[in-house]
């Protein structure tokens, strides 16, 4: 079949890197792609939210499935765009309907819906800057540390978490009144702070059965120690070394089939990724976020230890008869880490030249921020390049990876050298 993917990042590279090695794929199209992806498929230059040229292209190229990576296009309603559409509503789009990306797309939404349907999560509160002074309130009536939340996209930075209530009042205000966050910030949702440790749990549904992807963590802060800003993530892990299988039950029984089964409950079409972040405090799970596709980087830790064919997961994914496919997984640890461009995840400079990729060996290299100018790979983003490797356990693939980005430079590469030091 002919298929394409939407989206430019270490994601989308990773994936079709995968798609391509599936029978099922006869051409691959990614739209708008990057120096990666050119390698192994056809880049088109449209934009993943342009949804008239999208269409133009899904007819003239006689497109057979389309593959969402980000979240912009889900939330703008790409799933809905075909589905409404004569020529378009036969072809299957993997990732959700507008109103299944509200999970992302809207905190307050995720909140209800966890609530309403007994999913273990923090209490909260959201407020606009109408109510801003019970916003101060609510605040004063919390123990530190505060968790602020742009109720909308924000890129993965629309989070803050503060230990002193004047600062909290301050940057509250600065969300609502001063648009800190754009129209992300127009309502902020004020949570509890749980203490724990973090993983990320990866489930594909059809919209009745589901089949739960390899766990990872990732590292979203930018400095050594989890230090510093937040940024898309800098680095990622799978599996998770601490994620037990009574653990993973306590997830599957409490977590995923609750939210598979309350989307269903909903009338919620939802026939693609659901990336459920976690905190588990105490040895039990709370939900900390949804987002309604992969994430990035853990995408390239989870994609690699499929050894199943994954056109044909979404063609299951497509059909609904995902309970009948048998997932297989490599029973190897994966480790990617992240090469970002110096000053990321705040002003980062662009088009410096990329060289050494031909030197990796045994490991992966996915291209994130990147892109071909005159016959030379430059960066074309804040993460540049994400490298992956296997070994027997995440030690072995963590160093295996540092091993190799010995071997690639770019002026002002920027790296964090202590992934799994928490682990």
């Amino acid at each position: 079949m002919t298929i394409l993917l939407l989206g430019s990042g270490g994601r989308e590279h990773a994936m079709a890197w995968k798609m391509t090695q599936s029978p099922l794929c006869q051409k691959l199209f990614v739209a708008p792609g990057n120096a990666g992806t050119e390698k192994i498929a056809t880049n088109v230059a449209i934009s993943a939210t342009d949804f008239g040229e999208i269409k133009k292209l899904v007819i003239a190229e006689k497109i057979d499935m389309v593959v969402v990576g980000p979240e912009d296009p889900l939330v703008l309603g790409i799933y809905d765009f075909f589905m409404d559409d004569d020529y378009l509503k036969d072809i299957p789009v993997i990732g959700p309907s507008k109103l299944g990306a509200k999970l992302e797309g809207s905190k307050e939404f995720a909140k209800e819906f966890l609530l309403h349907h007994r999913i273990p999560t923090a209490a909260y509160h959201s407020f606009t800057k109408e109510n801003l002074e019970d916003g101060f309130h609510y605040l004063e009536k919390m123990n530190p540390p505060y968790v602020l939340k742009a109720d909308g996209l924000a890129a993965g930075k629309g989070v803050l978490i503060l230990t002193d209530l004047d600062e909290a009042k301050l940057e509250l205000s600065n969300m609502l009144l001063n648009d800190k966050f754009g129209i992300a910030g127009n309502k902020v949702v004020i949570e509890e702070f749980l203490s724990g440790i973090e993983l990320s749990c990866f489930v594909l549904t059809d919209g009745k059965n589901y089949k739960i992807l390899p766990t990872a963590k990732d590292y979203k802060r930018v400095g050594e120690g989890d230090t510093g800003l937040n940024t898309g993530g800098m680095a990622a892990v799978s599996p998770v070394p601490f994620a037990t299988s009574e653990l993973l039950e306590k997830i599957e029984h409490r977590i995923v089939k609750p939210t598979v089964d309350g989307l269903h409950h909903d009338k919620i079409s939802y026939k693609g990724f659901i990336f459920i972040g976690l905190i588990i405090v105490d040895n039990d799970p709370y939900v900390i976020e949804y987002n309604v596709r992969m994430g990035d980087p853990e995408t390239e830790v989870v994609i690699p230890r499929l050894k199943s064919d994954l056109v044909a997961l979404f063609q299951a994914v497509a059909e609904q008869s995902l309970g009948e496919f048998s997932l297989e997984i490599d029973e190897q640890a994966a480790a990617t880490i992240m090469l970002v461009s110096g000053g990321y995840p705040e002003a980062f400079d662009k088009g410096k030249i990329i060289s050494g990729i031909e030197n990796v060996s045994d490991s992966l290299v996915f291209h994130a921020g990147t892109k071909s100018d005159n016959g030379r790979i430059v960066t074309n983003g804040g993460r540049v390049l994400a490298v992956t490797s296997f070994g027997n356990d995440h030690q072995e693939a963590i160093k295996k990876s540092y091993q190799n980005i010995n071997k690639l430079h770019f002026d002002m590469m920027y790296f964090r050298k202590d992934i799994g030091f928490d682990l």
